[in-house]
């Protein structure tokens, strides 16, 4: 009896562990933690993702204009050992990529409207230089920025045209921010806004937006573009690939030739001064840039001393401050020849 009860417990035993091993081996291979494994995302070349309509474009460029990126996912225990091991990869808490209080699709969205903005303001900075914008526009408002948290906020979006407001036509960007200040605080506004080819009407009140007492939508305005631009950002976010779509758009409205056979990467902020701001993981963007071959590598200026130590290859490393850096840079002028 008592042997008999001792081979029971054994193997009661051994089949515990089997299902302890199994559950640690499910939870090791696919319970995810609240950390995430960066690294070098894939490069992309702008010039296969702008196109232009209202005027002549010069496509055709011997080189390659290229954007890096940074890959980002969440791990589970053994995916973050593995990326941990990876010298080309780091682990971070999830509250270094998604700021406290937004959630992963929160963050998403942020990204998104960061993306929407830093393809207007480079749009802006480069019909500035090579035509007669902004002075020269078509009717309506064009929304560059959408507050966030402010009421406007997942109402209007960067992109959208402000048409109308209450029964008056919107001429101008300085004309939408006088209709909107004629309409008495505590009364909702009334917009026609075309986005994506449709026009449809948003009712907004003011409110307040974050750090900011005097109520407000929450948006800024510029003068809609005299051309249609349209850039595939894919699925990359957030505003660090501002420099590369303005110099991929330059380069496709002017004759010459910004590559001239070369591989250019590059990334930075852009803003509608042409200020080229920092970005977060360089490092990684170093090494999607060698990776992708680049003969050149333009990053922003508050940057750069993070490079003193990355492993650069045969690439050449340029810190600029402004587009106008950038093109100087690459040997061409910041205006049409």
């Amino acid at each position: 009896m008592g042997r008999r009860y001792h081979r029971a417990m054994r193997r009661a035993l051994n089949v515990a562990g089997i299902v302890l091993l199994l559950a640690v081996s499910f939870a090791a291979g696919w319970v995810r933690l609240p950390y995430y494994a960066l690294g070098p995302g894939p490069s992309r070349d702008v010039l296969t993702l702008i196109e232009v309509d209202g005027t002549p474009t010069y496509p055709g460029s011997s080189g390659h204009l290229v954007l890096t990126t940074v890959r980002f996912r969440q791990v589970t225990p053994v995916g973050g050992l593995v990326a941990w091991l990876d010298p080309e990869q780091s682990v971070v808490e999830d509250d270094v990529l998604f700021p406290p209080g937004l959630t992963p699709d929160e963050e998403e969205r942020r990204a998104t409207s960061e993306m929407d903005q830093s393809k207007i303001d480079a749009a802006f900075v480069v019909l500035s230089r090579l035509t007669e914008y902004p002075a020269e526009h078509p009717r309506g408002a064009l929304i560059e920025q959408v507050g966030e948290g402010c009421p406007a906020d997942r109402r209007l979006f960067p992109g959208d045209v402000i048409v109308r407001i209450g029964d008056e036509t919107v001429d101008s960007a300085g004309e939408a921010s006088e209709l909107i200040d004629a309409v008495p605080p505590g009364q909702p506004i009334e917009l026609r806004v075309r986005a994506e080819g449709e026009v449809h009407a948003v009712r907004i009140e003011r409110g307040r937006c974050p750090g900011i007492r005097e109520p407000l939508l929450g948006i800024s305005t510029i003068e809609p573009f005299p051309v249609e631009i349209s850039i595939e950002s894919e699925d990359v976010g957030g505003p660090s690939a501002g420099l590369m779509w303005a110099l991929g758009l330059y380069d496709l409205l002017t004759e010459g030739d910004l590559t001239e056979g070369r591989t250019i990467a590059g990334t930075g902020t852009i803003d509608l001064e042409g200020q080229v701001g920092p970005i977060g993981g360089i490092l990684d963007k170093v090494v999607a840039a060698r990776e992708a071959g680049a003969d050149v590598l333009l990053v922003p200026v508050g940057n750069f001393d993070e490079l003193a130590a990355a492993d650069r290859g045969a690439m050449r490393v340029v810190p600029v401050e402004t587009f106008d850096d950038a093109l100087a840079a690459l040997g061409a002028s910041a205006t049409a020849t």
